[in-house]
């Protein structure tokens, strides 16, 4: 259960994206900026800050954390239930580690105990300062990749991924911090909504996530965890039965019903399947959709077919994800017995792209079913400008989210009162 995004796995996306989770679960935590770009240049180089994360690792797992490493080599961490003077000593370590730096000479008293150092919130009382400071930090980040990405260009350079491969050593480690650590603050929730002309977007149903390449940048950050397919998938169905074992549990009538699960074939042949559909309430099966990946699919197809024959006798309806404008021609929804198709949009949908491959998209939506079409990773109005033309009516994407926060903020407001005249 994962959407792989690796344009958007740098830590100011991850932490903006954990601190706008955190809003329902503030209480009990607390978190700690530590300013180590303040350093000087030749105390902040890359050993110094894994040093620095290593101090602390285990005292954030203690505590049910999570350590952000930013771009300009600031730390972030965030803990639930850790004491104040717990906190102290944990910035006290890293702290001794600068001790030759002058930022650790000033005065503990100032800005919060540890002067120019460290800066601890209280995110029952301070979560929209906390919220801020997170927001402002991602969008310094977003502007300086998008210089980096035009000096690239002009240059010439090549942005490929240097990153190690998943080794099995490093599998049994995630899987090992997958059992213990607190999922429910990294559980997202993105809508599909009904888009009809320009009107406001209503949503449908909630697909329910957790990024594993989110998680792994806090754990295994120098790690493509896909470069090894079958260690990537194995890990997949991991996380699988344990968000399943969470929902089963779940107390949020909120995921009841109207929502989608992103998982593996193996996967609904589980136990954990049999479990989490046997908490469900009665009728609210057809209103869920199991999301599947090709790549799962053709890989033990025979065993696709008894799981889909499985799920859709249950009342699920079936949705193949992750199809591209290039794949969709290969991909006949009828004869595989699947309800419905999530196409990413791609540069195609985009204003300028070429009229002919935009009309050879349109083809093969018409052929597909349009009413049976997401399309998703929508990041600009044109994209669904685009797909509404396509006769699409399903959208997905970041720049649906900033719609929906902006309409839900509106609706916050409170009213003007009312002018007495006298």
């Amino acid at each position: 259960m994962l959407e792989p995004q690796a344009n958007q796995s740098n830590q100011e996306y991850l932490l903006l994206d954990y601190a706008q989770r955190l809003d329902r679960h503030r209480e009990d935590r607390r978190a700690v900026h530590v300013h180590l770009s303040r350093l000087k240049p030749q105390n902040r180089r890359d050993h110094h800050i894994r040093i620095a994360v290593n101090t602390i690792e285990d005292f954030v797992v203690a505590f049910e954390g999570q350590i952000f490493q930013l771009s300009n080599a600031d730390l972030v961490f965030i803990l639930r239930g850790a004491a104040l003077a717990q906190l102290d000593d944990a910035v006290m370590r890293l702290r001794y580690l600068f001790s030759e730096d002058p930022l650790t000479f000033g005065d503990p008293d100032d800005e919060g105990g540890h002067g120019r150092f460290a800066t601890i919130y209280n995110l029952e009382a301070q979560y929209p300062k906390f919220l801020a400071l997170c927001e402002q930090m991602h969008e310094e980040e977003r502007s300086r990749q998008k210089r980096l990405s035009q000096m690239a260009n002009q240059a010439g350079e090549s942005t490929e991924d240097h990153r190690q491969p998943l080794s099995p050593k490093q599998l049994g480690t995630m899987e090992e911090i997958l059992q213990r650590a607190d999922l429910s603050n990294v559980f997202k929730r993105q809508a599909i909504c009904a888009v009809a002309g320009r009107g406001e977007p209503k949503p449908i149903f909630n697909e329910l996530f957790i990024s594993i390449l989110d998680l792994a940048k806090t754990v295994l950050p120098d790690v493509n965890l896909a470069a090894n397919r079958w260690l990537f998938q194995h890990l997949t169905q991991t996380l699988d039965r344990r968000v399943l074992k969470m929902l089963a549990k779940a107390d949020d009538t909120t995921l009841h019903s109207s929502f989608s699960l992103n998982l593996n074939v193996n996967t609904l042949l589980s136990p954990e399947f049999l479990e989490f559909d046997t908490s469900l309430r009665m009728g609210s099966r057809g209103t869920l959709v199991i999301e599947m990946q090709l790549v799962d699919i053709m890989a033990d197809f025979p065993s696709f077919l008894f799981a889909r024959d499985f799920v859709r006798e249950k009342g699920y309806r079936i949705c193949l994800d992750g199809i591209t404008p290039e794949l969709l021609p290969f991909i006949d929804r009828r004869r595989m017995g699947i309800d419905l198709v999530k196409l990413n949009a791609s540069a195609s949908f985009n204003k300028g792209a070429p009229k002919e491959k935009v009309e050879e998209i349109t083809e093969q939506v018409e052929h597909t079913g349009k009413g049976r079409i997401i399309l998703a990773r929508c990041d600009n109005r044109h994209m669904i400008d685009t797909g509404q033309k396509m006769g699409i009516t399903m959208f997905q994407g970041h720049y649906l989210d900033t719609v929906l926060q902006q309409l839900a903020r509106q609706q916050s407001k409170p009213a003007p009162k009312a002018v007495k005249k006298r």
